[in-house]
């Protein structure tokens, strides 16, 4: 779950970590007292601000009115801006990053920083790796001082400067921690005379720990389908391609989509029905993926163990796809699922990768 960045800067300030004092405002006539030039940031849980127009800085009081209205009545990426940040601008001598990003393949949370911010790490790293410094935290022995001092280093600071950013390190690896965040990051983390500012604040929520957190998730994050999919119960996410991909348990999902795409097809998104699943539910999965643009085909991959085939296919044909379907189907009452299918005219196999080739077929038919 993402948090809007004046929630982030908010629990930052807490912390102990040094923000631009601002406010948050839903209309142009809140912008009063303020002090020039200024920032005006929409508040929106998606990237790209800038290059959308949601990131201005104004000089006057009626540059900032004029920003703010326009501002307030944009959409970026379909998500219409309902407030906006703003505070004074920052004097910057010199932007750098730093962040904590839950690693998968390492299982531990590893420590990012680099001195060249305000721009996409994954850039930096494509582009100037030798600018990039990176710890994996020991989950027993936590971050301690001297750790952050030498990623300070490894970045170019010293003295002063290098105390200070070993501070804020050790602040955003407690917020991390204490806010079960899969990524907290600052970019950029500006230095002017004052000293570090967070500049920009980023912090993502694990949705598995949110039990323990005070924070409800927000409707923005999802698209409409992504809703609708929550609402029936089903894990569901949007791609880009073409082939709508079903399945019954994550694994089988994530595998289907990889097989798809190594017979040189596209996935045009992850639904998961769950163990399970139901006549019922089967059909709510096609409502979902047909609802999207573009698509050409749909690969159901159905492992039947809780799972009874001959309700999936009953699904199916009730609900009446008019996209072409291709269909694998093993397991609990297989043999009734597929005589189901094949007496109205679908393709199904027990075959997981001749199904999925089939789908590419048929898209690109």
């Amino acid at each position: 779950m993402k948090l809007y960045e004046y929630e982030a800067k908010e629990i930052f300030a807490q912390h102990g970590i040094p923000v631009p004092e601002g406010k948050v405002i839903t209309d142009p006539d809140e912008i009063e007292g303020v002090m020039y030039p200024l920032v005006l940031k929409a508040q929106v849980l998606v990237g790209g601000r800038g290059k959308a127009g949601g990131v201005k800085i104004v000089e006057n009081i009626g540059e900032a009115k004029e920003a703010a209205e326009m501002m307030l009545s944009m959409d970026i990426k379909g998500i219409p801006v309902k407030k906006l940040l703003v505070y004074p601008a920052v004097d910057i001598q010199k932007e750098y990053y730093l962040g904590f990003v839950v690693d998968r393949n390492s299982r531990r949370v590893v420590a990012i920083a680099s001195s060249e911010g305000g721009v996409d790490i994954e850039e930096v790293a494509e582009k100037s790796p030798e600018k990039i410094a990176k710890l994996e935290i020991d989950p027993l022995l936590g971050l301690k001082s001297y750790h952050t001092v030498e990623l300070g280093k490894q970045i170019g600071l010293e003295g002063k400067t290098l105390l200070d950013f070993s501070r804020i390190a050790l602040r955003l690896y407690k917020i991390c921690e204490e806010y079960d965040a899969e990524l907290v990051e600052i970019n950029p983390l500006a230095l002017s005379e004052e000293g570090f500012s967070a500049v920009d604040a980023k912090l993502n929520v694990d949705d598995n720990a949110l039990y323990r957190q005070k924070f409800k998730p927000k409707e923005e994050e999802y698209t409409e389908l992504e809703r609708m999919a929550k609402k029936a119960g089903l894990s569901y996410v949007s791609l880009d391609g073409d082939i709508a991909i079903i399945g019954c348990g994550a694994g089988l999902v994530m595998a289907s989509l990889d097989l798809i795409q190594k017979r040189g097809g596209r996935p045009a998104n992850f639904l998961d029905v769950g163990g399970g699943a139901n006549a019922e539910n089967m059909k709510q999965a096609l409502e979902i993926v047909t609802r999207q643009k573009g698509l050409k085909s749909i690969f159901v991959n159905i492992f039947g163990g809780i799972t009874r085939c001959d309700q999936i296919a009953d699904g199916i044909v009730e609900f009446g796809p008019e996209i072409p379907l291709s269909v694998r189907m093993m397991g609990t009452n297989e043999e009734e699922g597929k005589k189901i299918l094949r007496e109205n005219g679908y393709s199904v196999s027990d075959s997981m990768a001749e199904a999925a080739q089939k789908a590419v077929e048929l898209a690109r038919a």
